[in-house]
């Protein structure tokens, strides 16, 4: 297996950047360094059954259940529309539905989101969405644009929701906000990724090599493991991941990939390798001990069944 440096990936994901800002052909760059990631760990397409854009949003038809049970004289029906059909939808989300390999619509169970389709707007004239909309001094559209956000993604029990503003509908590829709380603890839409695109190279990171690597946690990380983490890795160049209360960077070395939590969770370090042998190698840079802590990939008990 060749050795991979994501120490490298924030370079990567800056030639992304800039070949999808010039409008070049190379453009489709971004998704082919989300291509390149997901083969890198270990996801192969499985050719099976896709979750389809089109395909009934679950969650919604149980909570439509819920409350058509109790309220019988209202239809679901007579409910005003969460989708403002007038708004243009980015390119970058249709073209990321239409990927052969797609991992998400090949495997949505590794993911625990739940896709939205059409993006349904916020706040939500059904009730269903509780997020609000952007206040009205905010740093994504001015106080005279439309302060509405389109949802498209939510973390499956719908805890953190995932959008871009309507104002910018409109752009072929535009940033990502997510639901969490600010530094002052209070419920707001922060920036979660620069792009659509970005944003789903992003899910992946989060998402496939806790399936496919070999993986440790550190409940609690010391001081030192910390600091040489930040000064011997380099941040991948993403934004942090917020989910769950969550507030996690991301840091790259040969062959793996450092996970630090600031916010809330069970682990505050999660350290993945695409080798076993990695993660005894960054084990003994670090100075620890983690051979009786590292984890087989959980992909190894697919193979199993």
């Amino acid at each position: 297996m060749t050795e991979i440096d994501y120490g490298r990936f924030h370079e990567w994901l800056r030639e992304a950047r800039n070949a999808t800002a010039s409008g070049a052909v190379e453009a489709d760059a971004r998704w082919e360094l989300l291509r390149r990631f997901q083969e890198e760990w270990g996801y192969e397409p499985t050719g099976g059954e896709r979750w389809e854009r089109e395909d009934p949003d679950a969650h919604k038809e149980y909570v439509a259940g819920l409350r058509t049970a109790t309220q019988s004289d209202v239809s679901a029906g007579d409910e005003p529309d969460d989708v403002d059909r007038s708004l243009a939808i980015p390119a970058a989300l249709d073209e990321w539905w239409d990927l052969p390999f797609n991992s998400f619509a090949d495997r949505w169970r590794l993911y625990w989101t739940n896709p939205v389709w059409p993006p349904t707007v916020r706040p939500d004239p059904t009730g269903y969405g509780v997020a609000d909309g952007l206040p009205r001094h905010n740093p994504f559209v001015g106080p005279d644009e439309d302060r509405r956000v389109c949802v498209f993604m939510a973390e499956d029990q719908y805890c953190n929701e995932w959008g871009y503003p309507a104002a910018r509908g409109g752009l072929a590829d535009p940033p990502v906000l997510v639901t969490a709380r600010d530094d002052n603890e209070q419920p707001a839409w922060l920036l979660q990724s620069h792009s659509l695109s970005e944003f789903f190279l992003q899910l992946a990171v989060t998402r496939l090599p806790a399936h496919y690597g070999w993986t440790v946690e550190e409940a609690e990380a010391t001081a030192e493991v910390l600091a040489w983490v930040r000064e011997n890795l380099r941040p991948m160049g993403l934004l942090p991941w917020r989910e769950l209360g969550a507030r996690t960077e991301f840091f790259g070395g040969p062959d793996v990939i450092v996970a630090h939590n600031t916010g809330y969770g069970d682990s505050e370090l999660v350290a993945y390798g695409r080798t076993e042998q990695a993660l005894e190698r960054l084990a003994a840079r670090l100075g620890v001990d983690w051979s009786e802590w590292i984890c087989e990939p959980e992909s190894h008990r697919d193979e199993d069944d």
